[in-house]
């Protein structure tokens, strides 16, 4: 990117009145400070500023790739059982009933909600990773009791200690959370009790309807948070790394900041029809996800198309000029036209990271505030 800036940079350069080709710079080269009494009709001046290098690409604003909720199974993500393998031993789901409540569309669900109902038992919402693969009693421990404790705390219910150990007190708070469901009073969980997902979820979908088996795919749903997601070309690979920051820019032309979150790995397109390519790396695109921390940003858009312009390089506090000010020397490098009060003199400078349109300078005599000709 630098080496095609710095060549369009001389090939404007060049065109401006053949200042390189006439030795308008001296007959050495060396751009030595010599006064010009012709005053240019545009200025700029340097400026001391924060030059950021990125690249401007296509994303899409949403909440992100959706996942199926399964009846009868309490996989991890909404996922069911293909969220996870259960260890040998495992018991089955609950036997298949028939769906007697589902959300609507567009609807929240959160820990302790009521994600459908089957046989007008509720199957609820819990946060977590772990599914749940086997029933739950008295003396069973693991990372699934752990995940259990935790949300019944949450909900309020006490009488235990959350660790991994099934105790005779999470039994009891478990009946009072069945009872709070208009569920059988057991103290036992068993798989299809209810849902695990990381957090918060947004229907999208709703694939059964009431009166249906209760199994398969009920319904998809993703977080509650918008994000966005870029098909990101490879060539672009060094520009993201998680925590990178990002700007998102609205179809209404307002701006949110962003941080890359997750970054897949690199696919290729399939060529299509009457396409000749072998594929390769022009066509291999990579998935990236961006999370916007502040979401009234976004405003009310729940879906659209954005500009993502991603920051892969910054420099602060360097002095810089609009590129449009660079002159080409005839021995090489590049000088500004520094405008003074005797005149205008040619000061050669060193050439740092170009941004927007702006590029990084240094040199004898160049300072904040030096204003400089651009050239026609």
């Amino acid at each position: 990117m630098r080496t095609s800036l710095i060549v369009l940079a001389a090939t404007a350069v060049a065109g401006a009145g053949g200042i390189a080709a006439t030795g308008a710079l001296g007959g050495d080269g060396t751009g030595s400070a010599a006064a010009d009494p012709t005053q240019p009709a545009r200025t700029a001046t340097v400026e001391e500023r924060t030059l950021t290098r990125g690249e401007t690409v296509d994303g899409t604003l949403g909440y992100g790739e959706a996942s199926p909720v399964r009846a009868g199974a309490g996989g991890a993500g909404g996922s069911g059982a293909d969220a996870g393998s259960a260890p040998e031993g495992a018991n089955s789901p609950a036997a298949e009933g028939t769906l007697t409540w589902l959300p609507t569309e567009g609807a929240e669900i959160r820990r302790g909600d009521t994600a459908y109902s089957a046989d007008a038992q509720k199957v609820p919402l819990l946060y977590g990773s772990t599914p749940l693969y086997r029933t739950l009693d008295v003396g069973a421990e693991g990372n699934d009791v752990e995940l259990l404790e935790k949300n019944l705390a949450a909900l309020g219910h006490t009488g235990f200690t959350v660790d991994e150990e099934y105790t005779s007190g999470t039994a009891e708070a478990v009946r009072d959370w069945q009872e709070d469901l208009g569920r059988e009073e057991t103290g036992k969980v068993a798989p299809g009790d209810a849902v695990v997902a990381p957090g918060a979820r947004r229907v999208t979908e709703v694939k059964s309807s009431r009166g249906d088996t209760a199994s398969g795919e009920v319904l998809t749903w993703t977080g509650t948070e918008r994000k966005v997601t870029v098909d990101l070309e490879a060539k672009y690979e060094d520009l993201v790394e998680e925590g990178a920051k990002a700007t998102v820019a609205l179809p209404d032309g307002t701006e949110a900041e962003a941080r890359v979150t997750d970054i897949g790995n690199a696919a290729t397109a399939k060529p299509t029809e009457g396409d000749d390519s072998q594929g390769g790396t022009d066509g291999a695109t990579l998935p990236v996800e961006l999370t916007v921390k502040d979401q009234k940003r976004l405003g009310r858009y729940q879906a659209a198309p954005v500009d993502v312009t991603l920051a892969a390089e910054s420099r602060e506090d360097v002095l810089a000029v609009p590129v449009s000010a660079l002159v080409a020397r005839k021995g090489g490098g590049y000088a500004v036209q520094a405008v003074t009060g005797s005149g205008v003199e040619y000061r050669p400078v060193e050439l740092g990271m170009f941004a927007n349109g702006m590029v990084e300078v240094s040199g004898d005599g160049i300072t904040e505030g030096l204003k400089v000709g651009i050239p026609k």
